[in-house]
């Protein structure tokens, strides 16, 4: 990607937002917030034939990947068994994922890629075509449709909104991403993400946060949630009643957090608020233990009637959707079978339990308590016709298959694209630049050292880090030496790194650090951060340019206080590559400011600002 074409100084962003609006849906695209008088019949007249087995099926929802599968295959057949049989009322998409070995020592083999959107739309259409009401389908478009599926406009993480700190941009983000998903045939986004990330230490949320300032995740939030659904595609607030101050992975273990009820009011639950007051139709539920309102031995707030039913019901009026996280997540499956906890789920009052590690045990599971009096039919009943006006809302009732000719012309394409490029340029946030280094002025000729620093190299299947950063620089300097590193470099290569590292006019670095689902890991190790810390040290003195652009965990600085200029990010990729590197030579200009905190050194809000082409102002 050539950053003079993929990010766009801060005097044209402008029109490219407005061009990026153009073609955003029309008005009436946007999600009724009454149902008419048919859509309204309709949801009558339908619950009124179910049966208990199309009740209870209405309530779970499996998971696809969104690559090609042809019909005449034993996966396309499971589908259709769970449509038929078990009479599922909806889907989540996945993205696809490919078979690695189970080795050891070596194994660096990513299993995770992207889905297609030709393929997952037909799918989708098959499926809604067999079930004889239709399928809700959801996806995890955080990011966008980018996020699961190629070709959809993939937008930077969240933090990297309220690094930017512009709603409009929040709201036109969301409502491209509602238009290229419901071109695709999902009607859901499990997103945005309103947890106030207030613990550094966060493994889970991290940048998947808009910040830890609550009044600006509720006003970015709701921005979200009001593009979302003016694109026409439900939006989920998560994870409710709060995932941002957790030091535990929830898909490896279960968080616990001890704050007082009073604590809860004043930093967790406001966004969620603000995105209720802007509509939200679905909220989802955590796996999160929370003492001050149940203190029940197990009771994550996904299985908490307080906190379900007492809480987001009662005291916050929600009376939309509510939807667990993934059941398959450690924090529930390792203590409770795919039956019991579905049925706890639902007893909690949750209305749809998602992703279950057995569709048929949590089906099962749901009916049987239903006729002992365990779930009462009455509580059941609540639950569907709240699914169903759901779909009415979405007008599925009169239409549910999406046309494949159209999705072309929707998903993907520079002008959705540019809005992604904006939000990225605006969100670059210089923390650091002691020695007055960025924007970076050497001579083409000059030699640069780029030095690449990973956490580890397993797993970067869809984001192979600097693969942007490297030519973008030698676009600039054509003399760039690019070295990698990572926690299987050994202690000679590191030592070798750092002794011809002052032979160069400058150094570039990248560090890329993850704090992802399920890894448990979210630092450099030691030996890495003991070089950088060195290299600080070993130009101090020098007239040599030391740069550091960190991609991914923005809290990674905190620990390495030699460093003398140190521009953030808050996400991966190419568009983050891109945009850093306009931004550390000059062409863009630098502006973001900081939406965390780090504790001692900088404030919330603080950033350093950099006009374009070298200008200091």
């Amino acid at each position: 990607m050539r950053v003079a074409l993929a990010v766009v100084a801060s005097a044209l962003s402008v029109a490219i937002l407005s061009a990026g609006q153009a073609r955003t849906p029309a008005p009436s695209t946007a999600l009724p917030a009454v149902l008419d008088r048919t859509a309204t019949r309709w949801v009558d007249d339908t619950l009124k034939k179910m049966t208990l087995d199309d009740k209870v099926g209405q309530v779970v929802m499996s998971g696809i990947n969104s690559m090609y599968l042809a019909s005449d295959t034993e996966q396309f057949d499971r589908l259709l068994e769970k449509v038929k049989a078990l009479r599922l009322g909806g889907f989540v998409v996945f993205g696809g994922s490919e078979r690695a070995p189970g080795v050891l020592l070596n194994n660096t083999y990513g299993t995770v890629t992207l889905g297609q959107p030709l393929a997952a739309a037909s799918t989708l259409n098959r499926l809604q075509a067999a079930s004889s009401i239709p399928l809700l389908a959801a996806a995890d478009f955080e990011t966008g449709v980018g996020f699961r599926i190629a070709g959809g406009t993939t937008f930077p993480r969240a933090m990297a909104f309220g690094a930017a700190g512009d709603e409009e941009l929040a709201r036109s983000a969301a409502r491209i991403t509602g238009e290229e998903g419901r071109a695709i045939g999902v009607h859901m986004s499990f997103g945005p993400v309103v947890d106030v990330n207030n613990n550094p230490r966060n493994p889970v949320i991290n940048t998947r946060s808009f910040g830890e300032v609550p009044a600006d995740v509720s006003r970015i939030g709701a921005a979200y949630v009001d593009g979302l659904q003016s694109g026409g595609m439900l939006a989920t607030l998560k994870h409710f009643p709060g995932h941002g101050d957790t030091a535990v992975d929830s898909h490896i273990g279960l968080p616990i957090i001890t704050h007082p009820r009073e604590h809860l009011d004043t930093v967790e639950l406001p966004s969620f608020q603000a995105g209720i007051a802007a509509g939200a139709a679905a909220v989802m539920t955590a796996h999160v233990q929370l003492p001050a309102l149940d203190p029940s031995e197990f009771s994550p707030a996904t299985l908490s009637r307080p906190i379900v039913t007492g809480l987001l019901r009662g005291d916050l009026k929600f009376d939309g959707l509510v939807v667990t996280d993934s059941m398959g997540m450690d924090a529930i499956s390792k203590r409770l079978s795919p039956g019991d906890a579905a049925v706890r789920a639902i007893q909690a009052g949750n209305d749809i339990v998602l992703h279950s590690p057995d569709d048929e045990a949590a089906v099962s599971g749901i009916k049987a308590a239903v006729e002992r009096g365990d779930i009462s039919l009455l509580q059941l009943d609540a639950s569907v016709r709240r699914i169903l006006t759901a779909k009415a809302r979405l007008g599925l009732h009169k239409t549910r298959l999406v046309d494949l000719d159209n999705l072309p012309s929707v998903v993907g394409g520079r002008q959705h694209a540019a809005v992604a490029e904006a939000v990225s340029q605006r969100s670059i946030t210089l923390l650091k630049d002691d020695r007055n280094q960025v924007p970076l002025r050497v001579p083409r000729e000059s030699a640069v050292l780029y030095l690449s620093v990973l956490d580890y190299p397993s797993g970067w299947r869809i984001a192979a880090p600097s693969r942007t950063v490297i030519p973008e620089l030698r676009l600039r300097w054509p003399s760039v030496t690019a070295i990698e590193l990572s926690d299987r470099s050994t202690l000679s290569e590191i030592d070798l790194v750092r002794a011809m590292a002052l032979r160069f006019d400058a150094i570039v670095v990248s560090v890329f650090v993850r704090a992802s689902s399920g890894s448990g890991r979210m630092d450099l190790p030691p030996s890495l951060a003991q070089l950088l810390g060195d290299l600080g040290r070993l130009t101090a003195n020098t007239s040599k340019p030391f740069v550091t652009m960190f991609f991914g965990n923005p809290y990674v600085p905190m620990f390495l206080p030699d460093l003398p200029a140190v521009l953030l990010t808050y996400d991966f990729y190419d568009l983050a590559e891109a945009s850093a590197v306009a931004a550390l030579v000059g062409d863009n200009p630098i502006g973001g400011r900081l939406p965390i905190s780090f504790p001692g050194s900088f404030s919330a809000g603080y950033g350093l600002v950099r006009d374009r082409v070298g200008r200091v102002p």
